[in-house]
This record gives C-alpha cells, structure tokens and sequence, in this order.
C-alpha cells in the first residue's frame, strides 16, 4: 500500500473546505488545507460575512426613515466608522477557524497548490501527497476586458472601501451588483447602476425584481437598462463611465459582472480534470476525472445556487462519503438565498418560472403581505409574497420581497424540504406575535 503524507488533501480553506474536514480529522483522518490567501476564503474575509455587516447600518437607516420621526435622528451613515467596524469583526476569523482546525490536529500549507499527479500537489518547492484531494478554491470577480479597466474596482475593493465616494457606478445587477449600490445609496452615495439587460438578479422572477428594482429607485438609485459599459477615462476629477446608452460620471466605480472560477494555476490539464468556465466538471458524488479527486463550493461547475450554505453541504457530504457514512449520490436539500438589499428578496425551493412552466405539476398561491398587520409592526410599507404547492398540496417553494423576507424564507424552510401537510402545520405552534408566526399562518 503507497504510504501519503496526507488522506485528505484540501486546496483551498473555504467553507467548501473547512466545514467538512473536522468530521474526518474526528475520525482519525490525517488532514490538511493549502490555502495561497486567507484561511476562511472569500465568504468570512470578504463576501458575505462582510457584506451583513456592512449592510446592517442601511437596514437600520430604513427603519428608522419608516418610523416617520416616531424615532428621531437624521438616520445619517457614517461609512468610515461602519467600515472600522466591519474591518474589527472580520479580523477575528481566520486566525479563530486556522487554530481551531489545528486543535483537530490539521495542518495548513500556503501556497499555491499545483496537481503533479492523481496523488501529488506541488506547493512552492514542497511536494506532499494524498490519498484524496478535494479542490475547493471558489472563485474570484470577473474584471471588464475595456479601455480603462484599471480604474474599476472589484468586490474584495468595495468591501474595504473606507470612505464613501460622492458618485458611484456599479457594473451589474447581481446580488453584489444591487446590495452595494443599495449601502451605497443609504449612506447618501450617489449611484447609477448599469445593467446589461431589462433584467436584475439571474434565477430571480422578473416580476419580483422588477419591483424591487422600483423600490430601490423610490429611494434614490438610479438603474440603466439594456446598456453595455463601452471605456473607462479619467478625468481631472474622477472617471468618465462610457456606455452604449450615454456617459456616466463617477468617483467610483464597482464591476460587479460576475464571479469566475477559480481554476487557472491548479494544473488541471495536466492530470485531466475537466473544467470550462462554469467551473469543474464533477459526478453524482462530486467526483472529477480522477476518482479520488472530488470538488465542492462555487469552483464546480453545477446547477445549485454558488452560496456559502451549498459548500458548506458539498463539504460535509465528500467527508462523510470518504468516511463510509454515505454511500448515495449528493441529494441537495432546498437551498434557501437571500439579496441583502431593503427591501429584501428570498427564495427556496422549486421557483415562480418553475412553477409556470410545469402548470400541471404545481399550484402558485399569491399571498397580500401587508394585510397581515404584524409587517406594521416594524414599519414595512410595501411585499409581496408567492406560495408554490405541488398537486397535494405541499409546500415546494416561496418567494418573497419584504424588509424581513430572509426570516419568512428560513421560517417555510423546513415545510418545503420535509413536505410537511395542511395537518403537520396546522401542529407548528410559533412564538407569538412574531414574524414567524406570521410565515406559518400564510400557509393555513
């Protein structure tokens, strides 16, 4: 038998990584990560995590404009002091998940990891074998290929931005796109978002982001549709943002076309792993080419939604596969997702196109949101909310725009991946009064 150094070999210290190894370090797996930036990868240092954080002062901003002086205060941002606090948050995880993988006993290399072979990772000048190797590298922002591509800026920018500029263009109207220009827009910025299409927010239903594209430009954004960003020239004082449908002057300006996967620089070719810029090419059992070589998080190539959560599942189910403790194809659960802008807009389950497409199959049940009078209680002034059932009248999906839709979405959650009946809810007796409550009662 070929002795490694390693059974499990990471590359990349994400949650497509970090949250299954401690189940097969546990186990007595000898473990290991190679990681070339920071332990935690994009979602703690500079995705999600940073993002709520940021995001919390616009929603607070809202709330207290919608009290209408019943709490007084101008409801002003002050962005540096927000920044400072995000940068304090945030430094605490990756050196907090680095020593409590190493209290399991798993070792971290850095560097960039490049495949030799099925077995061997080349790291610097080190090589170091595993049995399995589990690529797990997610992904990076895509930049804009135009004159003047050297003034934009990309999320990771963005997300450490320390002070608020006067105008700000953002590129894209994806989750990073429209929750930046919103902060943005909260903290008295103003933004003009450029949109490639009529359309926001990809997987979304277009009458559901059409309104709340509305609703942000109610409160001050200002959108472009079907326009395409051309050059970028600086000027004396700032840049020049010039598109198909005219010029936009900014102070700053955020590509937010999309994210790419992190597959260059792994030597993938060379050991003939399958990749293309979807991302890598896996199996039922999120398996590569190369048998004991498997992929998890936004780096695959997958119909799933690219979120934290879903890596977090591919993660646990490759170490509990490798372990013996489940031998089935990844059956993924209902992945609930979330734009962090205000209003908010959450999904889960099978979608409102779904739906129409498969008539036969499902029934949509279109809910009044602010007839229930508890959406008064925060001051929410306007949502909509959509139920899909399949022909026996189970839950299978919802999606909602309100100021608290992520709560309803996770509230539903379990009635649409356990396919709870009419009777089952009818049992689920939630604190009162609640917004949780309120989720439940919209079913019965």
């Amino acid at each position: 038998m070929t002795a490694y150094d390693y059974d499990v070999l990471y590359l990349g210290a994400g949650h497509g990584a970090f949250d299954g190894a401690p189940l097969l370090a546990s186990a007595g797996k000898k473990v290991a990560f190679v990681e070339r930036e920071k332990v935690g990868g994009t979602c703690p240092n500079w995705g999600c995590n940073a993002k709520v954080i940021l995001e919390n002062a616009a929603a607070l901003q809202r709330q207290l404009v919608a009290s209408d002086g019943i709490v007084e205060g101008s409801g002003k941002i002050d962005w540096t002091k927000n920044m400072a606090r995000k940068k304090e948050i945030i430094s605490i995880f990756p050196n907090a998940i680095q020593s409590g993988m190493e209290g399991l006993g798993i070792d971290f290399i850095f560097g960039n990891g490049e495949f030799l072979d099925a077995h061997t990772i080349q790291v610097g000048d080190r090589q170091v074998t595993a049995e399995n190797i589990v690529i797990a590298t997610g992904m990076h922002s895509h930049r804009l290929d135009i004159p003047g591509a050297e003034y934009l800026h990309d999320s990771k920018d963005f997300l450490s931005l320390d002070e608020a500029p006067e105008k700000m263009v953002v590129i894209g109207a994806g989750y990073i796109g429209l929750e930046s220009a919103a902060m943005m827009n909260a903290a008295g910025v103003d933004v003009t978002v450029i949109m490639h299409s009529d359309k926001a927010l990809n997987g979304f239903n277009k009458t559901y982001t059409d309104a709340l594209l509305a609703s942000l430009e109610k409160q001050g954004l200002t959108f472009v549709r079907n326009s395409e960003t051309t050059e970028v020239e600086k000027l004396s004082h700032g840049f020049a943002v010039k598109t198909s449908t005219g010029t936009y002057d900014a102070d700053y300006i955020l590509d937010a076309t999309g994210r790419v996967p992190n597959t260059a620089g792994l030597g993938l070719e060379k050991v003939g792993i399958d990749f293309d810029q979807t991302g890598i090419k896996v199996n039922e059992y999120l398996q590569t080419a190369l048998p004991n070589v498997y992929a998890t998080g936004d780096v695959v190539s997958k119909t799933q939604p690219k979120l934290t959560p879903t890596a977090t599942f591919e993660s646990q189910y490759v170490a509990n596969y490798l372990l013996g403790n489940d031998t089935k194809p990844v059956n993924y659960p209902a992945i609930a997702t979330n734009v962090f802008t205000s209003p908010r807009l959450a999904q889960a389950g099978v979608t409102l196109d779904e739906a129409a497409a498969h008539p036969d199959q499902f029934d949509v049940v279109e809910k009044k949101v602010m007839d229930d009078w508890y959406r008064l209680v925060d001051y929410e002034t306007e949502g909509q909310l959509s139920l899909i059932y399949d022909k026996d009248h189970r839950l299978v999906g919802a999606i909602e725009l309100s100021d608290h839709a992520e709560d309803i979405i996770n509230s539903l959650l379990p009635a649409i991946e356990f396919g709870y009946t009419p009777a089952q809810l009818a049992r689920l007796v939630t604190v009162f009064p609640t917004i949780g409550y309120s989720a439940i009662g919209d079913l019965l």
